[in-house]
């Protein structure tokens, strides 16, 4: 990313308030006081007496907590705060540290729970610390989300004690917060050959480049046999009394939409995660390969409805917006519209564009609807239809059945394997780029198949 500390999640911090409504507790050497007490039970069995030494004891234990208690930094003298070391992203893991700023005069070991979701943890982490008097004390946990969209966390609970642990007092720092969680950032960065790749593609084209085609203006020259007279630039020619020709170049900045489908075929599992967040990782990294070469990326991302649209447009400020509406795509239960989809982008996307379609074929015996969709686009547009595929069922399809159960299971497995492939071929007919491409493998198999279509210039 151009500037990855601008998705760091802020610090934030607050002062301790007492939990509940006393917040004081009953450390553990004082439980240890009591017990040594109890020594005084076996002569008190011979004298009675000695019941009234031990009440005394026990008394003694109750005042040296009061005197412990005393000495304990109040509520507000303590500061939390919750620190983020780097952007929370998908099956990323980060840290997370928290300090306590102690003002008082006492040296307290302080015990921390952080409320986390699920979605960054699977427990909430406990952390134990020294905060030293007029200092500040830091511990850290890891986190490694597995989904995306906004995660809260909550507030921060301390149970402190001084260097006796006769008392103990429990306090809470207000810390709620709403944290995004993006796509796969550094999938995105292990693609940086592939940007290396492109500008190699640009300076190739600039030494072999295509005179009189395409619509960019490059430059002026002297008119020769054969121009087209369209092409004769008249105002440079009155001014040099001479024919003068304009010399056009193939464009090198076009538009790419990405066109994520968030509908029930997209909530499959492979690997910990659902298709729709390979697909959303596998836009991100085709995204920063096409904004570094110079293209407009545009996104739309659908389930019932269009559920994330981002004009196509090009810049840092720009990849910022697109990865904050990635990070926001969910799955959803009912099928995809497809075709509503496709009619709107059709009225917002006018001339001639990349369409790149991540999707899923439904098995059903009709044509799927999101065929008729993609074939809508394609006399406007050159569409790169993606089928992310299970890899279980290719599996399946190539397995020699070892049962009269199993052969059922192989051929219903290689009637959809060789459905799908029927119906990518078709698309294949029309004139769209069509590819299955296993789960692992979307990001580069995406970026790859953009490059090729940028070195033949196909739009």
């Amino acid at each position: 990313m151009n500037d990855p500390g601008k998705l760091i999640p802020p610090e934030i911090e607050a002062p301790a308030r007492a939990h509940k409504h006393f917040g004081v507790a009953f450390g553990g050497r004082f439980f240890m006081l009591l017990f040594v007490g109890l020594v005084w039970l076996g002569p008190a069995f011979f004298d009675s007496r000695f019941v009234y030494a031990m009440l005394a004891w026990d008394a003694m234990a109750l005042l040296l907590w009061l005197a412990d208690l005393v000495q304990l930094p109040r509520p507000g003298q303590l500061v939390v705060r919750r620190s983020w070391r780097s952007a929370a992203a998908l099956s990323t893991a980060s840290d997370v540290s928290v300090t306590v700023v102690n003002s008082s005069r006492a040296t307290i070991s302080a015990q921390v729970v952080d409320t986390v979701p699920l979605a960054l943890r699977n427990e909430p982490p406990a952390l134990t610390f020294t905060v030293r008097a007029m200092d500040e004390g830091t511990a850290g946990y890891r986190i490694r989300p597995m989904r995306r969209g906004d995660a809260t966390l909550g507030d921060c609970y301390v149970r402190y004690q001084s260097v006796w642990r006769v008392a103990e007092r429990w306090v809470r720092a207000p810390l709620e917060q709403t944290v995004r969680i993006y796509p796969n950032l550094e999938e995105a960065k292990r693609h940086s050959m592939y940007l290396l790749r492109s500008r190699q593609i640009a300076l190739e084209k600039r030494h072999a480049r295509l005179r009189g085609i395409g619509r960019e203006f490059e430059s002026l020259r002297e008119y020769q046999v054969g121009d087209d007279y369209r092409d004769i630039c008249w105002t440079a020619a009155a001014r040099r009394a001479k024919l003068v020709t304009r010399v056009y170049q193939i464009e090198r900045s076009q538009t790419v939409w990405m066109v994520i489908d968030s509908g029930r075929l997209m909530r499959a599992r492979v690997g910990g995660f659902s298709k729709l967040d390979q697909a959303v990782n596998a836009a991100l990294s085709l995204a920063q390969v096409a904004l570094y070469s110079g293209d407009r990326v545009g996104l739309v991302a659908y389930g019932r409805s269009v559920r994330q649209q981002l004009p196509a447009a090009k810049g840092s400020t720009h990849l910022r917006q697109l990865i904050e509406q990635l990070a926001l795509v969910q799955e959803e239960t009912s099928e995809a519209d497809h075709l509503q989809m496709a009619g709107r982008l059709l009225t917002d996307q006018k001339r001639r564009s990349l369409i790149v379609w991540l999707t899923d074929l439904a098995e059903t015996a009709m044509t799927p609807e999101v065929i008729e969709a993609a074939s809508m686009m394609m006399p406007r547009h050159l569409v790169l239809f993606v089928v992310i595929g299970q890899p279980d069922l290719g599996e399946l399809a190539g397995k020699a059945p070892q049962s009269q159960s199993e052969m059922y299971q192989v051929a219903a497995a290689q009637e959809m394997v060789h459905r799908r492939e029927l119906l990518l071929a078709r698309m294949r007919e029309r004139g769209a780029l069509a590819m299955e491409v296993s789960s692992g493998a979307v990001s580069p198999a995406l970026v790859d198949a953009y490059l090729k279509i940028k070195e033949r210039n196909q739009l």
